[in-house]
């Protein structure tokens, strides 16, 4: 008997997974998928006007990265962030991250502290206007998160790295900044910028004192609001 043909997905089906996987993984991040709703592969490829290949493709590669669980016979379903998870995440977070800056400031390279300095700048700029327009709070959002994770590759310490991603990630933490208010996002925005002071100074007990406080600060919001993000 012939060996099987075991072919890849064409291109066209890579294109339209990888905009199915963005558009659900952003729904999420959003809140406009709530923890425990069903993701219909009909209704997507519907919405989406693409085939139901690629959004199979999507949600599989969503469960695998843990935004979505599988359900026997009844599909998938964005994965709940409960407060224990939240309390994990953070006790977690609060341990590894400071030590992941403390390493970035001896290993820090000048093109990485500019995209710091610049995506920095550009929360700064958004923040001032989240009370007018509070669209921009998912844009600040999501700099918040590539800004940490920029912050923790430049430890230089790719096992540190790929631990803090998969706990950040597989907690689906929902990024809705509407419980922030002006104060709490002025805070935060002058801690990115003091732990960016510390690491061009060549302070790293600097730098990883001011991310346990960052973290503190977040970790008190997220449990006074049972609806806020990880920040």
């Amino acid at each position: 008997m012939a060996n099987a043909v075991h072919t890849t997905p064409s291109p066209v089906v890579q294109t339209a997974t990888t905009k199915v996987h963005e558009v659900i993984k952003q729904r999420i991040l959003d809140g406009h998928y709530r923890g425990h709703e069903y993701i219909r592969e009909a209704n997507i490829a519907r919405e989406l006007e693409v085939s139901r290949t690629p959004v199979r493709e999507a949600l599989r590669e969503l469960v695998s990265e843990g935004w979505l669980e599988m359900i026997p016979h009844h599909g998938s379903r964005v994965t709940a962030w409960t407060e224990k998870d939240a309390r994990e995440v953070f006790e977690l977070r609060l341990v590894l991250e400071p030590m992941a800056v403390r390493m970035a400031c001896e290993h820090m390279h000048k093109d990485c502290l500019v995209r710091l300095e610049a995506m920095a700048s550009e929360m700064e700029q958004l923040t001032e206007r989240a009370d007018t327009e509070p669209s921009v709070r998912n844009v600040i959002a999501s700099l918040n998160h590539e800004f940490h994770r920029e912050l923790i590759r430049a430890s230089g310490n790719q096992r540190l790295s790929a631990v803090l991603e998969s706990v950040v990630r597989t907690s689906v933490i929902r990024r809705n900044f509407g419980n922030y208010d002006l104060a709490s996002l002025r805070r935060s925005m002058r801690h990115h910028r003091e732990i960016l002071e510390a690491i061009t100074e060549g302070s790293p007990l600097w730098a990883e004192r001011v991310m346990s406080a960052h973290l503190l600060a977040a970790k008190s919001l997220h449990f006074r609001f049972s609806d806020a993000p990880d920040y």
